[in-house]
């Protein structure tokens, strides 16, 4: 099985890291502070190549299904809407508020939406 519950449970740990490193920095306001920031954008990146590491392995053991498919390419639109969203609020000329809400929001539609991917990955592998 190349999906199980270790990657659920990685997953979960990588999204608290990165929900706790965001309001700390939400918190303290901009300039933001480096090593928070480093954190925050690290384990973006580290969570960021767990899920397509993972989506490749599991397509290369047996092709994604259609459902599984569309619920990765809705992940990784919202995870990189975050990258773009989050690199746009983080430099310090004033973004319009629209980035900074874009920002707020898709977290939660990123979570969704790779938990749906790998709940989809998990079951229908089983």
């Amino acid at each position: 099985m190349i999906v199980n519950r270790l990657h659920l449970i990685g997953s979960g740990v990588i999204y608290l890291i990165l929900f706790v490193f965001g309001f700390w920095l939400t918190r303290g306001g901009k300039p933001y502070s480096t090593g928070i920031f480093t954190v925050h954008k690290l384990v973006a990146l580290a969570g960021l190549v767990m899920f397509f590491m993972m989506l490749y392995r599991t397509n290369q053991a047996a092709a994604l299904s259609a459902a599984e498919l569309t619920a990765a390419i809705v992940s990784a639109i919202f995870i990189i809407g975050l990258f773009v969203s989050g690199a746009l609020i983080s430099i310090p000329q004033p973004m319009p508020a629209i980035f900074n809400t874009i920002h707020h929001i898709l977290p939660y539609l990123a979570v969704l939406t790779t938990g749906i991917t790998l709940y989809l990955m998990l079951n229908l592998r089983t």
